[in-house]
């Protein structure tokens, strides 16, 4: 054997022996915050907002298209002012219908800040939980079974997600 066929066994060797000896938990974030109350009244209440808010939009464009089919309707009987000022009407109608579904839904919109306030104090408790059980289990890796592109086959014993929930004091019983 050559110097280097013997180096690569080796190295192949120890990194068997260092993956082997990785201690890994799985977790179902989604399953977990599926059983978390505080998550599903989080939800309720932004799927609540986002109809009330949808159902404003929709309205608003609804009073465009008819401010259009009326313009449309009317449009041989108009003076060319009177044209210009109807054309005027339904373009500031078409921005503020824009301006306001972004205040709402768009990247920085209300929906989303109001996500954040709901939803990040349940996830950042989720992940102290997380943390607390592989400590206390000696764990190296957590996985999450829901992202689902990492994770292939697990064994049920490994899925410490009824632990993590009880950890965040969440009482569940086992499916």
């Amino acid at each position: 054997m050559t110097l280097r066929k013997i180096i690569a066994l080796f190295i192949c060797i120890t990194s068997l022996q260092v993956s082997f000896a990785q201690r890994v938990m799985l977790v179902d974030s989604d399953f977990i915050m599926e059983n978390v109350p505080e998550f599903k009244a989080a939800q309720e209440e932004l799927n609540n907002l986002s109809k009330t808010w949808q159902t404003e939009i929709e309205k608003r464009y609804k009073e465009i298209t008819d401010l259009k089919s009326s313009y449309q309707a009317e449009l041989v009987l108009l003076t060319n002012e009177m044209r210009e000022n109807r054309q005027k009407i339904i373009t500031k109608k078409e921005q503020e219908a824009i301006d306001f579904q972004n205040k709402k839904f768009g990247i920085e919109g209300e929906l989303f800040r109001k996500r954040q306030e709901l939803v990040q104090p349940v996830q950042e408790r989720l992940y102290e939980a997380i943390k607390e059980v592989a400590e206390a289990g000696n764990y190296d890796l957590v996985m999450d079974k829901a992202t689902q592109n990492s994770v292939l086959y697990s064994d049920d014993k490994l899925d410490k997600s009824l632990t993590v929930l009880r950890k965040m004091g969440v009482k569940v019983s086992a499916n």
